[in-house]
């Protein structure tokens, strides 16, 4: 690790910097704001080692990171904490996504493509005739 990069990581006392998990949040580049990490953390997106949590909770090493971003759902590993962000490249340092959840991920991106497939979005909208059959056909029961 470079002497920057290990000065941005630690404190004079040579331990790691307490860090809140909206700011690592940010750090890791998983959202483009503090105010947008905090939002997702409060809303029950993101869950620190199987829980829901508060913005303000003070992560640590090896700790386990649930986050579901639009379809995607992430599980992450922190490896290194900081509280400074900079580029994508030293972001992606910072945590290692698990096997199992880089399978998950890939399982249902392929599911919803294949959804796509089946069932293709028609390319004029229906008229009244169809309508009125679409609507008889919900109302069944």
């Amino acid at each position: 690790m470079t002497k920057t990069a290990n000065k941005a990581l630690t404190n004079d006392s040579e331990s790691p910097l307490p860090v809140r998990l909206d700011k690592w949040l940010w750090t890791a580049r998983f959202y483009k704001t503090r105010a947008i990490a905090k939002q997702m953390i409060n809303g029950g997106k993101v869950f620190y080692n199987g829980q829901r949590t508060k913005a303000s909770k003070t992560v640590a090493l090896g700790d386990k990171i649930k986050i579901r971003q639009g379809f995607d759902e992430k599980e992450v590993s922190i490896l290194i904490l900081a509280d400074k962000r900079r580029d994508a490249a030293f972001a992606q340092t910072l945590y290692v996504e698990t096997s199992a959840s880089i399978e998950t991920r890939e399982k249902t991106a392929e599911a919803r493509r294949q959804g796509i497939l089946l069932s293709p979005a028609s390319d004029t909208k229906p008229d009244k005739k169809q309508r009125r059959q679409i609507r008889q056909f919900k109302q069944r029961k």
